[in-house]
């Protein structure tokens, strides 16, 4: 197969090859996913103008000069490997988070510009050019820690020129021969999150939700272990990432014996720095060559993942971050760690009889081995997954009324965490930590947005608690607890339980479950059975579920009469929102008939049930339809 590739692209001038990926990426830049997006358009173009002109310029010089260029096809296990345990990293991530699936197309353009970019980049500066799989571990990599939103996608692209520019220009001398000094990926990742912190601009891309999302999956920890496990067999690198992720468990258990509570707030290790340990520090090029030296590599990345937790949360920077801004410096350790390992007197310290006579292959497969017990212990133990006891509020709870450290700051990190994944109980009990001001420090407006959240997502002592805050009072009401819980630990069959038993806030939660994805196989045509299932049992946010999901046509037919009878029947169960959604359809005609009596009504009835925004239209919709004043000319 390489001799047919080899064959194909010697048949192409070799100052021609960079024009197809580029005319590729202009065609990538007419789909659907991209013309939604008047920011990705103009990301896409910029993108392909750079690449055109820096090839107009290169083919100059190329002339010039005479000089004649080449390539040669050269298919490396480690990084067709690595591509394979990124995509399965991301096909289990997608089934969960629908988001991953509605970038793919981002990352395959990332993947054509990368395959420009390193021609180019190569042929500016040498004779020759390899070809082979590189690009792709460079790009997944990239793209399992850090994306810029559709706006500001240019930036993507500048990121990935900065890994490859890094691996191309910034190089050192190793054991008799040039490699470069960074992690191509942790590089770019690096840069640019201190550009975003120092900037305060973190919401210009999805690293929080990242973040988050990686731990939708029930059985994420198995697979990336599972998938790490294969490269580690073929490249000898386990005992790095079993440094790491022993240094982490070690680190959290002394500080938990010393303060009572968890470091990482609802696991010992949390799921991206799990994914960092095994992608990050593991690139032999940008790795100790020493054995010692890689433990200690390793060990190095889980104190610094551990000491930027603690520094960034207080000052109030993400801290997903963690797990980014170490690489580059441990990258440029690498050096005096293995002449540190080469100068110790082995039998001072005993480190000859942990590998007197081992081969590397069997010092692999041993850490492999040590490895595979840990991960086992920590899984069976809980120390990582759903069920970590600091997933559970009240262990936050507990521990913020005994005083313990940052008890009452991970309680509201737990319940934060938890509403923005859709769970309305923990919105609600947000806003009260914020309103009260007791626990946290007062934050009025969040406690407004977090009120109207979990209000959004059909909790109606959410709408409430608004409507106490908004008249200035204090009397704050709480949501059913146990469900809760349930939710928060994944746990769908104890609230499929409760759903058969006839449960309809058990039913309403599944549904939301199915939809999202969350802790569940996404499942639209259940979801929607489940929120029918929980209308019917008298739950408003069921009735006004479904009727968003006919009024929009998510994997239906769009059904403006169902939707309507949704909205009725949640505004008749008291639901304020519902009344107005239902009002506009009447005012806008959108699949009823024209009623602007009917909808004024029901815009009157929301703005009595406490919705500012229902009162506001009201109020346009009267200054519009009132005639005109008149003055009598004198």
């Amino acid at each position: 197969m390489t001799l047919a590739i080899s064959a194909f692209l010697r048949g192409l001038a070799p100052i021609r090859l960079p024009l197809y990926p580029i005319l590729l990426l202009f065609l990538l830049s007419f789909l659907p996913r991209v013309r939604g997006s008047e920011g990705l358009i103009w990301s896409f173009w910029l993108s392909c103008a750079a690449l055109l002109v820096w090839q107009v310029v290169l083919w100059r010089r190329v002339m010039r000069a005479r000089r004649v260029l080449t390539f040669e096809v050269a298919l490396r296990k480690n990084h067709y490997l690595q591509l394979f345990a990124h995509c399965g990293v991301f096909l289990y991530w997608g089934w969960y988070w629908p988001e991953v699936a509605n970038h793919a197309w981002l990352i395959v353009a990332q993947i054509v510009f990368a395959y420009a970019f390193d021609m180019l980049l190569a042929w500016s500066r040498r004779d020759a050019w390899r070809l082979g799989f590189g690009p792709f571990p460079i790009i997944l990599s990239t793209n399992l820690f850090l994306w810029f939103r559709d706006d500001w996608f240019v930036l993507q692209f500048l990121m990935v020129a900065v890994g490859f520019l890094g691996k191309e220009l910034v190089t050192w001398s190793r054991d008799g021969r040039r490699t470069h000094i960074f992690n191509p990926s942790g590089l770019s990742l690096s840069v640019f999150s201190v550009v975003l912190i120092i900037a305060g601009k973190t919401d210009l891309t999805w690293g929080q939700e990242i973040a988050l999302t990686l731990r939708y999956p029930e059985h994420m920890y198995v697979v990336i272990f599972g998938l790490g496990l294969m490269v580690q067999y073929f490249f000898s690198v386990t005992l790095m990432t079993l440094s790491a992720a022993a240094t982490l468990y070690l680190l959290g258990v002394v500080y938990s014996g010393a303060t009572g509570v968890y470091f990482f707030v609802d696991t010992s290790i949390p799921i991206a720095v799990f994914l960092g340990l095994h992608l990050l520090v593991t690139d032999p090029s940008t790795s100790p060559r020493t054995p010692f030296g890689r433990v200690l590599f390793g060990s190095l990345y889980g104190v610094s993942v551990f000491v930027l937790y603690a520094l960034l949360g207080p000052i109030g920077v993400p801290t997903f971050y963690d797990k980014l801004l170490c690489v580059p410096l441990l990258n440029l350790s690498v050096r005096a760690l293995d002449r540190f390992v080469r100068a110790l007197d082995a039998d001072m310290f005993g480190l000859d009889r942990l590998w007197p006579t081992v081969s590397a292959r069997q010092l692999n497969h041993a850490s492999m081995a040590v490895w595979t017990l840990l991960f086992v212990g920590l899984l069976t133990t809980d120390a990582v997954g759903s069920r970590h006891e600091g997933s559970n509020p009240v262990f936050w709870e507990e521990a913020c009324s005994e005083g313990l450290r940052d008890g009452c700051r991970n309680l509201l990190v737990r319940q934060s965490n938890n509403c923005r994944e859709g769970f309305a109980w923990s919105c609600n009990e947000q806003g009260i930590l914020l309103a009260q001001g007791r626990l946290v420090d007062s934050d009025p407006g969040g406690a407004a947005a977090s009120f109207a959240r979990a209000c959004d997502l059909g909790l109606a002592v959410g709408c409430s608690n608004g409507d106490t805050l908004a008249a200035g009072g204090a009397d704050f009401g709480r949501g059913s607890t146990s469900l809760a819980y349930a939710w928060a630990y994944q746990d769908t069959a104890s609230l499929d339980e409760a759903c058969e038993s006839g449960d309809p806030e058990s039913c309403y939660l599944l549904a939301s479950a199915h939809r999202a994805g969350r802790g569940v196989t996404q499942d639209e045509t259940l979801a929607r059975e489940l929120f029918t299932r929980s209308c019917d049992l008298g739950w408003a946010a069921g009735c006004s579920s479904l009727a968003e999901i006919y009024l929009r046509g998510d994997g239906v037919a769009v059904d403006s009469e169902r939707a309507a009878e949704g909205f009725s029947r949640a505004c008749g169960a008291g639901e304020a929102m519902s009344c107005l959604r239902l009002g506009l359809m009447y005012r806008l005609g959108q699949g009823l008939a024209p009623d602007l009596r009917r909808a004024a009504e029901l815009m009157e009835q929301a703005c009595a049930m406490g919705l500012p925004e229902a009162c506001q239209m009201l109020e346009d919709t009267q200054a519009a339809q009132a005639p005109p004043s008149t003055t009598e000319s004198r």
